[in-house]
């Protein structure tokens, strides 16, 4: 398995914290609407948990390995008809929520039916984008993670030397001089962080099977992102630096627009729970950390922030993948990839790359 082992671990983890930041807001629900009688909706919590998480993680087992799948027939049914029996189960727990329903609990029922699924939405589906972003490369992991919780750091450290000037009325203890030392404290920290990065494979590459060896692997020669360029120094910097050009890894360009992200944006992530914790007068989401609240007093802001890199990269960085289309080819049927075959050769041959063939 070589360097899958580093991402099985982290898309582990994303999974643990996932349900313990569900489970401490559906806690709170339970506590806020006083609904600890209501029937069996402790467990169609769960259940609803469970469907929506086996949906998205048999979404990435069919989009990243689909080749790995093709060869394990216990698994084709599986994936072949996933979202139908996803739907089956969403159905399922639907039905179990409408039989459930009983006088004088109407109302009560129907505010935390529509608050868990709020709670799914902000939880498994952000968490599923964090794993896809993992996919790409544990770069897009690592820098924005380490991101947030360098402008925390930072913010507060600016804030507790230097804060006169408050923020932000939902949190009175943050003030603008933390506010903007925290960003240009991440945006150094992301550049340097990025390019230790850059420089291995095992952090750049994204995750893919290899049927030839028939197991995973995270080797490949690095994108131009993670190849060292030369850039021309901005004039008014020339006379600053004494340098005309610098060498460095385009990714680090990109690690600017995260930090920046991480640290102007990322915040409110953190003034939304607040702003959700002061509407039901509660101090932390849970206990879990002593003196730190619950697991998601900590991850407030990177489910926000994994939200942009996942919008990033598909809007900036990923274009046509020919690993990820030859792997769907390959699932084809031989008649179905034939006629790509044969399509394709035409294409070639009406725009001149390909010679037409010679029939005697």
């Amino acid at each position: 398995w070589g360097g899958l082992d580093g991402a099985l671990v982290f898309l582990g983890l994303v999974l643990s914290i996932q349900v313990k930041c569900y489970h401490e807001i559906i806690t709170i629900g339970y506590r806020v609407y006083h609904s600890y009688d209501l029937p069996w909706f402790r467990s169609l919590s769960w259940y609803f948990l469970l469907c929506v998480n086996y949906f998205f993680y048999g979404e990435t087992v069919a989009d990243y390995f689909a080749t790995f799948v093709q060869r394990r027939e216990q698994l084709q049914f599986l994936i072949r008809y996933h979202r139908f029996i996803s739907f089956a189960l969403y159905l399922t727990g639907f039905c179990m929520f409408v039989l459930s329903l009983v006088k004088k609990h109407y109302r009560l029922q129907f505010y935390m039916f529509a608050w868990t699924h709020v709670t799914l939405l902000i939880t498994v589906t952000q968490s599923h984008l964090v794993i896809q972003n993992l996919f790409e490369g544990m770069i897009w992991f690592l820098v924005p993670i380490s991101s947030v919780i360098c402008n925390d750091i930072t913010a507060y450290i600016f804030g507790f030397f230097f804060g006169r000037t408050p923020l932000i009325k939902l949190s009175p203890k943050k003030t603008w001089e933390g506010f903007i030392g925290g960003f240009f404290s991440t945006v150094v920290f992301g550049f340097i962080f990025s390019y230790f990065l850059a420089q291995h494979q095992y952090f750049v590459c994204p995750v893919e099977y290899n049927s030839e060896t028939n197991r995973f692997v995270t080797e490949c020669e690095p994108s131009e992102l993670f190849q060292m360029k030369k850039y021309s120094v901005p004039p008014l910097l020339q006379a600053v630096l004494g340098w005309e050009t610098v060498n460095m890894y385009p990714f680090q360009m990109h690690s600017i627009a995260l930090s920046t992200f991480a640290s102007l944006i990322g915040p409110f992530g953190g003034f939304f729970a607040s702003g959700f914790k002061r509407a039901f007068k509660i101090k932390d989401f849970a206990d879990t950390i002593p003196g730190h609240g619950g697991i998601m007093d900590r991850f407030d802001c990177q489910y926000l922030m994994a939200t942009f890199v996942h919008v990033y990269i598909t809007s900036f960085i990923r274009g046509p993948n020919p690993s990820k289309l030859l792997k769907q080819l390959l699932i084809l049927q031989p008649e179905q990839q034939l006629s790509v075959y044969k399509t394709l050769k035409s294409h070639l041959v009406e725009k001149g790359i390909l010679q037409p063939s010679l029939r005697g």
